[in-house]
């Protein structure tokens, strides 16, 4: 009597269908804890300030002669939790309409590999998030802000450009990864000065930032290397799709581990 060998069960295949319910999944995880930390978490005022250069009126007089010297005022405060939620929220409208009305170009620019809204979405809330890293950072002024996050957003529309010139190429054009790379470390490298600033200067920073720190250069570093294994084809990331999932994966846990790490630092009651 013949024996027949159990058939192993294959890994779940994934598809445009698949990718739609992770959509809708993650439009509500991010949803729930951006609603999440907007009631939980206490108010934290934080300054936003602008510096200038002034006359110092007591020198002046001092040396006979006209004397610079900086100055900073406050513009602004912004409530760090409704900052922190802002990301959370940001993706999960992305995903929602992602999921709902854009789908069909979705899944079309999928099939050519590529994903638009992707890029644009975490041109805008990766960059924010890094905004309240440097808040966190001691890093207050708004020309310094801005600069970040602009360099943040420059980094992931270089995603957006290498996937829209490599489409159907049989030769992969390196050039715009690493200039988005150029741009995305500058910004951890300003977050590197201050921190040794604040150490032989100061007192330091708190330790819960030194784990943010560790944390989101791990993960940031990690959509770099999604990329890169998408275009090399290496292994289960020869499909997009899975590049496509893991990318969803990583925006998740990114975001997730940046503000229960910011909670239990600054925001917890």
């Amino acid at each position: 009597m013949k024996f027949k060998k159990p058939e192993l069960k294959s890994a779940k295949k994934i598809t445009t269908e698949s990718l739609n319910s992770w959509n809708k999944r993650m439009a509500l995880l991010h949803a729930v804890q951006g609603i999440a930390v907007l009631i939980l978490s206490k108010a934290v005022a934080w300054p936003i300030t602008t510096s200038y250069l002034t006359l110092d009126t007591l020198a002046t007089k001092g040396a006979g002669k006209p004397v610079l010297a900086s100055a900073s005022r406050t513009l602004f405060n912004v409530n760090l939790g409704y900052f922190v939620a802002a990301f959370f929220f940001m993706s999960a409208i992305a995903h929602a309409i992602i999921a709902t009305k854009y789908r069909k170009t979705y899944e079309a620019d999928l099939k050519k590999g590529v994903n638009k809204a992707r890029w644009i979405e975490y041109g805008v809330s990766a960059s924010t998030m890094m905004v309240a890293i440097a808040l966190l950072s001691g890093i207050n002024d708004l020309s310094s802000l801005i600069m970040i996050f602009v360099l943040d957003l420059i980094m992931n529309l270089m995603g957006l450009v290498m996937e829209t010139h490599n489409q159907g190429a049989k030769k992969v054009n390196w050039l715009t990864y690493w200039i988005g790379c150029l741009a995305g470390i500058v910004p951890w490298i300003v977050f590197g000065i201050y921190v040794a600033g604040a150490t032989v200067n100061g007192s330091g920073i708190p330790t819960f930032v030194y784990f943010i720190y560790g944390s989101m250069f791990i993960f940031f570093n990690s959509f770099a290397i999604n990329m890169y294994l998408q275009y090399t084809k290496k292994g289960k990331w020869a499909n997009y799709l899975y590049g496509e999932r893991a990318y969803m994966i990583l925006s998740l846990v990114a975001k997730t581990a940046l503000a229960w790490q910011v909670f239990i630092g600054t925001l917890r009651p």
